[in-house]
């Protein structure tokens, strides 16, 4: 059973989808999706089974519940079970299909042939049991706020982006598809580092373009020559919070960030810790209760 994985299930009222993602995210699943019919959604969250106990699940089934409580709604209905990661992988290609984001990008199932009557750009992602596939808001937030910072084509030429935290590499992608010159790609879960490679080769990006390594912000001082000219960062508040005070290490004065992974209620503690470290928030973006933050130096 080593290469087995739970597979957590949570049938909730529509608006608790986001608090049940973010606790799923919170508890280490390294991948979500989720269904609405009617008045009830179904969210599904995958973690290794070596990193759950049965004490683990049945805490955070009670951590959902509280949750929901909590914000007025009807206590989730939670299951778990045993699966294959053949089975978990599969599993996307039954929920998941293309989906356009923001006014450029279309992300496209690696499965499915590449459609040849689109005037978007073409992501193509095979995303196994790594985080980003387009279909959370956080990553969508991200994605429409690259389209932004990277509109002229001649400075987007000349930047490069630093993306922590990389998943599927989708964030990594996408700016270089939006004409960025290089990308350097970090997360500290191995399985998301092979996920980025094997979306740069299914992009057809060359490996120098983007460059993809086992790690956090410390493994990304090492790999940059240069400070960046973007830094992108779609994980947790906490984490992030964490991590501001070592931004300046990868960052010059024209330094611009997208940060997401952010609830509505984290919003200030991030903007606090930011402008203690010579950063400003430009702009907030905002998907239901999750926030996207468009930040630069001070």
């Amino acid at each position: 059973m080593a290469n087995s994985w739970w597979e957590i299930q949570v049938l909730c009222e529509p608006p608790v989808e986001d608090l049940v993602y973010w606790r799923m995210e919170s508890f280490g699943c390294k991948g979500t999706l989720s269904e609405t019919k009617g008045q009830t959604c179904l969210v599904k969250g995958y973690v290794p089974q070596m990193q759950a106990q049965l004490l683990d699940l049945a805490a955070l089934a009670l951590l959902l519940k509280q949750d929901a409580l909590c914000a007025g709604m009807s206590p989730p209905v939670v299951q778990w079970y045993l699966i294959d990661e053949e089975d978990w992988s599969n599993s996307w290609k039954d929920y998941w299909h293309p989906q356009e984001i923001g006014d450029r990008f279309l992300i496209y199932p690696a499965w499915l042939a590449v459609p040849t009557n689109t005037s978007r750009l073409v992501l193509r992602l095979d995303p196994g049991v790594a985080f980003g596939t387009g279909a959370h808001q956080t990553t969508q937030l991200c994605l429409e706020s690259l389209e932004m910072r990277l509109g002229d084509p001649a400075e987007a030429a000349q930047a490069v982006v630093a993306d922590i935290g990389c998943g599927t590499g989708i964030l990594s992608i996408g700016a270089i598809l939006l004409g960025a010159k290089k990308a350097y790609a970090v997360d500290t879960d191995p399985l998301a580092v092979r996920a980025t490679e094997v979306s740069r080769e299914l992009n057809g990006i060359a490996p120098d373009r983007l460059i993809v390594a086992e790690g956090s912000i410390e493994q990304l001082i090492e790999m940059v020559d240069a400070p960046v000219d973007g830094i992108l960062c779609n994980i947790l508040a906490e984490v992030i919070v964490d991590l501001i005070p070592k931004l300046e290490a990868i960052a010059k004065p024209t330094t611009w960030g997208i940060l997401s992974g952010i609830l509505l209620e984290q919003v200030k503690p991030v903007a606090d810790a930011l402008e203690q470290n010579g950063w400003v928030v430009a702009t907030l973006w905002r998907k239901q209760d999750w926030c996207c933050l468009n930040v630069r130096r001070s």
